[in-house]
């Protein structure tokens, strides 16, 4: 899903950061990605949502940012969801 190399776009100045399987799961990129400060663009066939296709590319969507971002939006992509905080881990560890 996450691309770690520059992927050209047909946008000048856009890196492609993910590609995911679908129109929903990219909103979901997209939407981290906005909460972090990182706006966004999503390319895809316009067919595949359309129609609900995800066969042979169609349903493919691929995740954008400017150049300058691309560095700290894989990084934001590759962080699990749900790993605790460490803040959060020492308070629970201190009140047992």
């Amino acid at each position: 899903m996450f691309s770690g190399e520059k992927k050209w776009s047909r946008q000048p100045g856009m890196t492609e950061v993910c590609v995911t399987s679908g129109l929903l799961q990219a909103e979901i990129v997209k939407g981290m990605l906005e909460t972090n400060g990182i706006p966004v663009l999503l390319e895809y066939e316009s067919l595949g949502p359309v129609m609900g296709l995800t066969v042979d590319g169609l349903g493919q969507v691929r995740v954008l940012v400017r150049d300058e971002h691309a560095e700290l939006a894989r990084s934001l992509l590759e962080e699990p969801a749900d790993a605790p905080d460490e803040s959060s881990a020492s308070a629970d560890a201190g009140s047992g």
